[in-house]
């Protein structure tokens, strides 16, 4: 199965320029942990719901007044929409997230793939438990 057969398409951006407010009450509305960042349809980031309180808060930024860019997470994991699903939840498993951005192959954005995704359209309950065991193995705290 393609990425192209279970992902939510036309997926909604934040720009760079856009106020941490702002991408945050774009999550709110949409009921969403993350946002690609996008200048024009280019994609150029993420930003999650964890960026905005973590790195945010704990620099003191105000979200009034602070762009997007300052706490967007710049490098991109991503999954082009031809893939295989099983493409797909390999590069969630190796890289601990539970959502990509899906690109054409002219790297537009045209779409976002969730764990959930894969669980509910593919029907393989194998592909979608070993991924979610890989994702959710907590990290080594940096100390």
């Amino acid at each position: 199965m393609r990425v192209n057969e279970v992902m939510t398409q036309k997926a909604e951006c934040t720009r760079p320029e856009a106020t941490l407010q702002e991408a945050a009450q774009r999550m709110k509305e949409l009921n969403v942990g993350a946002l690609p960042v996008c200048d024009n349809d280019h994609l150029v980031g993420m930003i999650t719901d964890r960026d905005i309180t973590v790195r945010a808060t704990a620099a003191a930024c105000d979200p009034c007044r602070t762009p997007v860019r300052e706490v967007m997470t710049p490098q991109l994991i991503y999954v082009f929409d031809d893939q295989l699903t099983t493409e797909a939840a390999l590069l969630m498993q190796e890289n601990q997230v539970r959502r990509l951005p899906v690109l054409n192959r002219g790297k537009r954005l045209v779409g976002m793939v969730s764990l959930g995704d894969l669980a509910v359209k593919t029907g393989d309950e194998g592909l979608t438990g070993v991924s979610l065991e890989q994702v959710s193995e907590p990290a080594a705290p940096r100390r």
